[in-house]
């Protein structure tokens, strides 16, 4: 097993003259939970873009597990679940079908018993004939991250998956993301603004600030000293400016 699931190196992106990205590099250990922490425009939405293939990186070299050229990385990119900004969903379309669409771009057909499978997974199976638009916000959180397990993937990469649910729908959330990379072996890349839920279930973290990574770090080697996740996050951007 590759130690690194995910490595980046020395990635550049910019917007005319506006730099979003400079010269971050990070590495994401193969069956980790990787949190990547950092204020709104720090460069975490544009970096997981470029991961995505959504947005093109203006010099520096992504890896995905052995991939390190363009073609190779749209192929490994396969095996990943992105679960990117707003959840685009069909709202008009129920829960089963919005699925089907999704298993007919990867596989060109359907598959009801693998996409009734993943619903279970995801404690979503009884709502599988309500239309997405009469889902709650929580509902239509877990019917994304739905569709981004429906290929199997290795990893996952989630932008701020609980904005906007409530204490119920985070703790649901949670308990799903540690047992899919507990019983799954999933690996899992995700940002959020509410640290202390991200303690709860990230191994290793990452520090963005204004485009920059501040510091990599194993939750392991926080030391006790620091107090909180978010004790520790000041302390990194006071060190960092």
């Amino acid at each position: 097993m590759k130690e690194y699931i995910l490595q980046v190196n020395d990635l550049c992106k910019k917007y005319g003259s506006a730099v979003a990205l400079d010269h971050v590099s990070l590495s994401v250990p193969t069956g980790s939970i990787y949190g990547l922490i950092g204020e709104n425009g720090a460069g975490k939405t544009t970096l997981f873009r470029i991961l995505a293939g959504l947005s093109h990186q203006t010099s520096g070299v992504v890896a995905l597990a052995d991939a390190k050229t363009e073609a190779e990385i749209i192929r490994q990119r396969r095996n990943i679940g992105f679960m990117i900004e707003t959840p685009a969903l069909y709202p008009n379309l129920s829960v089963l079908e919005n699925l089907y669409l999704v298993q007919m771009q990867y596989s060109g057909k359907k598959d009801v018993e693998s996409a009734k499978k993943t619903l279970e997974l995801t404690g979503l199976l009884e709502q599988g004939r309500k239309k997405a638009k009469h889902l709650s916000l929580g509902m239509k959180q877990r019917l994304a991250l739905t569709t981004a397990l429906l290929h199997n993937p290795e990893m996952l990469i989630l932008d701020e998956p609980v904005n906007g649910l409530d204490p119920m729908g985070i703790a649901a959330l949670r308990k799903l993301i540690l047992k899919l990379n507990t019983e799954r072996h999933i690996t899992i890349m995700i940002s959020s603004h509410i640290l202390n839920e991200l303690e709860q279930v990230a191994t290793h973290y990452g520090f963005l600030h204004n485009g920059r990574m501040l510091k990599e770090i194993s939750a392991s080697d926080i030391p006790q000293s620091a107090g909180s996740l978010e004790q520790y996050y000041e302390k990194i951007l006071e060190d960092g400016q």
